[in-house]
Formats: structure tokens, C-alpha cells, sequence
């Protein structure tokens, strides 16, 4: 059975003391093994990024950026293989896939932009003969931990920008699906990359920790699940790190009394159940103003579900496959038990879909909850899968308060088609990202992302414009040239 190891120094490496099963989560099979890095093994990959780090420091941006340009056309060209690999451990259907594949190279070729993004400022004359500029200056070797549900996507929000503002970089992708990572990353050697710059290693907590604690890493990004996104905060911040830590969430839609019903349902159920949910922008709570608004986004709702399919990722007819992992298709499944319990109406029941050949497959169906309230488990907690809560509200107000009253704030969205009401829900609603019409506010790669609340741990953004500033550091540089021969008295007030 093949073993999946670490990318250090630009050299694959299978040595390890522990191995991992990695499944194939359609077939509920274990398809390869997975060396979990020991300490040595990390401090090896950070020996690596700092060693390559001073020459790549020094390396031009423009130079920087060729070697993306160059990444980005191996991305496209290798695009069918690298999905293969995102199916076979996540079990993500082709078409999503290369969805997401296509949202990283965005980023990729936003990191292109290099020499101009890192321009800084200049001002002459700012005073008498003197000149002053900014520079933004990397920090040096820096590290990005990542989900298992965007394993193409989400390392390629980190290191591209990272890389091209001069840092060197240690990734710890998920233990759940790492071929496709490693895949990436080797093919970014292939553009002309040199070695140590990026470092891949794969493990579980033992190689986090290393990362938050080793003073050799000046900055760790994350993206994760809330609890584990605040630990990480919590322990790079007291280590000295610069940290952002992108966690949970539950997004709510709300459904005005004047919605387009139809499109508002093929959106929501693309949203709240494309890629099994496991999306930290899925849509999982849909609120309807009205019982007049939520009877009918009921009986549309679970009238279009029934074309629903779900099965294995090689099926590209399919429309999401299974969930990560069979502790995770448990978890789901009691989540959609205890909404029951608690005397909530299961509208369509997921949880025993039939996937003819793939019986041991982790597939939950997509699932319809009515009349969910406030204090039930399912609302109030992240429940990442194909599940959609419906609540029942009187007023736009109360749907906004009962977003606003979540701990989480990543992202949320309203369907009307009154722009007064559109316009008020954007500039009070407490949320970081926010859809008018449209479901999954993704910003694109040249805006940052980012949720409030206990979905984000920091003061900086994901990917876009706020990646350059957490991955440098400003220096303001100020210069004069005094004439030659020209003796000056010293001067005791502040200068002006």
C-alpha cells in the first residue's frame, strides 16, 4: 500500500515512526497510508525554509512572480489529475473539484501581481532635502495548517502570497487528505521553486505544536473549526507569533416575503448541500420572514430534493458525495437525530440514503429540518454537512437578531428583491461576509476573507490585500543629504 510523506527541501521523504490510514471515504476502503511527522521531522522542515530563506528574501519579486506564473499554468494543465486526488480522499465530485481548484489559482494569479503589490510608498520632499518611503519587508519563515474539505484551495490562499512577498513556508495540510497537497506543491518545484522554500509536512497535533511553538516561525495562518482556531490563536499569540485563525460558522439566509421563491431555493440547495456541506460558507439555516415565505420555501424545497444524487465522487452525474469520514457521518446523523428529539420536523430524511455499490461509503443525504428553534443543539452548533434548518420569524428585525445573537459571523445572505431592505441588512447585520442574492459571499481573490466573531481569531483577513500585509512587516525608511562641508547646530525641538 502506498505511503504518503513530507516534501522537505524539495526532497520527498516516507521515513516515519507512525503511520495514518487514509480512506477513500465513497468506498469507506483505507486506499494509502500516511507517515505522521515526529518533531525531528518538523524542525527539519523549518531548518529547511530558514536555510532557503535568506537567498529567497533577496530574490526580486518579479522573479518571484515568474515562477507563479509558471505554477499556474502546471495548475491548469495538471487540473483533471489533481481533482482525481481531491475525489479519492475527500470524495468531492469532479465538477465541484475543479471548482475549487479554480477559486486557488485565482489566488495564484493574484500573487502574480507581486512587484506591484509590493511597491510601498514614497513621498519626496516630506520635509527640507529629505525623503521618505515604506517598504514592506518579509517576516521569514512562516506556516499555514490547514482543513480537510478544501485541500487544493485553501493552502493556495496561504502560501502563493506568502512565497512571493519573500518568506519561506512550512504547510501542515490535513492528515485526511493530503495527496492532492503534496501533488501541488511538487509541481510548484517544477516551475522553478528552490528548495526549502516550501515545506509539506504531514502529521497530527504533535506537528502543529511544533509549529506554534518554535521560534524559528514568525506567523502561522489557519483554517479550521472554531475550538481548534482559537487554541491555535491562543498559543502562537503567547509564543510571539503573528496569527490568523479563521474558524467555525453557521450562515444563516434569510427569505423575504418578496423573494424570487425559485431561485432562492436552486440557491439554497446548491448551497447547503453542494459538497456535502462541508463548506465553512455553506448555508445551514435558511430564515423565512412569514409562515406564508417559509411553507412555500418548504414545499419547493423538498419538491426539488428529490432530484438530489448523492454517491461516489467518480460519478461526475452525482451531485455531492460522501462526508470525510465515518466518525464524522455519525456525527451528523445525531445531530439530525437530536433535532427530532427535540421536536423539530423532519421534512426529508438523509440519513439513510441509498448509494447502489458504495454501502460502505460515509454518504449522508441532503436533509430538510422545519420549525428548528434557537435552544436546539442542531442550531446551535456547526453541524458541517448536507443539512438545512428552516426557522420561522415575523419581521426582517428578528431574522437579523437572531443572526446577530450567533457566536459566529462568518457569512450570511438575504433574498428580496426590495433594495431598501437589501441595503439596510448589509450595513447592520453583524457578519463579515454578506450575500444580497447571492448564497455563498465568497469574495473574489483580489478582496479578503474573512468572517466576525468566533469565526475569525486575528485582526487580519485571509487571501487578497490583507495577505500582504500579514505576511510583511513595514519599515518606513527617512533619508537626507546634507551639502558637503556644511556644518549644522543641533536642534532640541522635535522636528516638523
Amino acid at each position: 500500500m502506498k505511503t504518503i510523506g513530507h516534501l522537505i527541501n524539495g526532497t520527498i521523504d516516507t521515513q516515519a515512526s507512525r503511520t495514518q490510514d487514509i480512506f477513500n471515504p465513497s468506498t469507506g476502503e483505507v486506499s494509502k497510508q500516511l507517515a505522521l511527522a515526529s518533531k525531528p521531522t518538523v524542525e527539519a522542515a523549518i531548518a529547511a525554509a530558514q536555510a532557503a530563506y535568506p537567498a529567497w528574501r533577496n530574490t526580486p519579486p518579479l522573479k518571484r512572480a515568474k515562477i507563479m506564473f509558471r505554477f499556474k499554468e502546471l495548475l491548469e494543465r495538471n487540473a483533471d489529475e489533481i481533482c482525481r486526488l481531491i475525489g479519492e480522499e475527500h470524495g468531492k465530485i469532479a465538477h465541484d473539484a475543479m471548482g475549487e481548484l479554480q477559486r486557488g489559482i485565482e489566488n495564484v494569479e493574484y500573487a502574480c501581481g507581486a512587484p506591484e503589490l509590493l511597491k510601498g510608498e514614497f513621498s519626496k520632499n516630506a520635509g527640507p532635502a529629505i525623503d521618505s518611503w515604506s517598504e514592506f519587508q518579509p517576516l521569514g519563515v512562516v506556516a499555514g495548517i490547514t482543513p480537510f474539505n478544501f485541500p487544493a484551495m485553501v493552502p493556495l490562499w496561504m502560501y502563493p502570497m506568502a512565497i512571493v512577498c519573500g518568506n519561506t513556508f512550512v504547510l501542515k495540510p490535513s492528515e485526511r487528505n493530503p495527496s492532492s497537497v503534496l501533488f501541488i506543491a511538487e509541481l510548484l518545484h517544477e516551475a522553478g521553486l528552490p528548495p526549502g522554500v516550501l515545506n509539506v509536512v504531514n502529521g497530527d497535533k504533535e506537528a502543529v505544536d511544533v509549529l506554534l511553538s518554535d521560534a524559528r516561525i514568525q506567523a502561522v495562518s489557519f483554517v479550521g473549526s472554531t475550538p481548534i482556531a482559537e487554541y491555535i490563536y491562543t498559543t502562537a499569540s503567547a509564543n510571539g507569533k503573528r496569527c490568523q485563525a479563521l474558524g467555525g460558522a453557521k450562515n444563516h439566509a434569510i427569505i423575504m416575503p418578496d423573494a424570487d421563491m425559485d431561485n432562492a431555493v436552486s440557491a439554497l440547495v446548491g448551497a447547503a448541500f453542494g459538497s456535502s456541506g462541508e463548506r465553512c460558507m455553506a448555508l445551514s439555516v435558511a430564515v423565512a420572514v412569514g409562515d406564508e415565505a417559509a411553507d412555500a420555501l418548504i414545499s419547493k424545497m423538498s419538491e426539488q430534493m428529490k432530484s438530489l444524487k448523492v454517491g461516489a465522487f467518480s460519478d461526475k452525474t452525482n451531485d455531492f458525495g460522501p462526508l470525510i469520514t465515518r466518525a464524522h457521518q455519525e456525527k451528523v446523523v445525531g445531530y439530525i437525530s437530536s433535532a427530532e428529539q427535540q421536536g423539530a420536523t423532519l421534512v426529508v430524511d438523509g440519513r439513510k440514503p441509498t448509494v447502489a455499490g458504495y454501502d460502505k461509503g460515509f454518504y449522508v443525504g441532503g436533509t430538510l429540518i422545519d420549525n428548528v428553534t434557537a435552544d436546539m443543539t442542531c442550531y446551535k452548533e456547526e453541524i458541517f454537512g448536507p443539512v438545512l434548518l428552516v426557522m420561522r420569524v415575523n419581521s426582517m428585525q428578528e431574522a437579523m437578531q437572531l443572526i446577530d445573537d450567533h457566536e459566529y459571523g462568518n457569512g450570511t445572505c438575504i433574498f428580496t428583491r426590495d433594495g431598501e431592505a437589501a441595503r439596510y441588512f448589509s450595513d447592520n447585520i453583524m457578519v463579515g461576509m454578506v450575500g444580497i442574492n447571492v448564497p455563498l459571499p465568497v469574495p473574489v481573490a483580489y478582496h479578503s476573507f474573512g468572517g466576525w466573531k468566533r469565526s475569525l481569531f486575528g485582526d487580519l483577513h485571509a487571501y487578497g490585500p490583507d495577505a500582504v500585509r500579514f505576511y510583511t512587516k513595514r519599515k518606513t525608511v527617512t533619508q537626507r543629504w546634507p551639502s558637503a562641508g556644511v556644518r549644522e547646530g543641533a536642534q532640541f525641538s522635535f522636528p516638523s
